[in-house]
């Protein structure tokens, strides 16, 4: 489907602007001490934090993102338990790379043994992606989904898994996506 002019010129700019805004975390070894992306309402294009603690699904995102923030939505809610998703795909609680594993899985991008959270350094490829972006380091995962960020941490100690609208350090973490989102 082909965009009015205006609204593609106001897309590439978004993409732009979101490009430079998460050029400070890591993504070829360098360290910057720098945050994730400020959350910003683009209608379509990102999700928004509803009042029961899921994402709303963008009407403009690729349907394999869509199931992606189906998944992680089926965990909110869910406690934090170190291990908790690597032993089966459905389980009680969920760390922070059994929780993205999971939601990576119900989308058809993950496949193989569930991973640790340095396990996602090899997982897709280098770099942010267009729809979402999976950070990870030694000892910790979470991913950004259009524009929400799903992270089991968010007061200094597990949670489970949530959305978040605020930014957090990324500094130390990888970025990777999957090819094409």
């Amino acid at each position: 489907m082909r965009l009015p002019a205006m609204t593609s010129k106001l897309h590439t700019l978004l993409l732009l602007l979101a490009a430079l805004l998460l050029c400070g975390c890591q993504q070829q070894g360098q360290t910057y001490n720098a945050y994730t992306p400020k959350y910003v309402y683009y209608p379509g294009y990102t999700a928004k934090l509803l009042a029961n603690g899921r994402a709303s699904i963008p009407s403009r995102a690729p349907e394999r993102v869509k199931i992606l923030i189906r998944a992680a939505n089926k965990l909110i809610g869910k406690p934090y338990r170190l291990g908790g998703g690597h032993g089966r795909h459905h389980d009680s609680a969920y760390d922070c790379s059994g929780s993205i594993a999971f939601a990576l899985r119900e989308a058809g991008m993950m496949g193989g043994r569930y991973p640790t959270s340095g396990d996602f350094f090899r997982w897709g490829k280098a770099g942010y992606g267009k729809w979402f972006t999976v950070y990870c380091k030694n000892g910790h995962v979470f991913m950004i989904v259009c524009g929400l960020r799903f992270d089991t941490t968010g007061s200094g100690r597990g949670r489970g898994p949530r959305w978040y609208t605020t930014p957090r350090p990324c500094r130390g973490f990888y970025v990777r996506h999957a090819p094409g989102y």
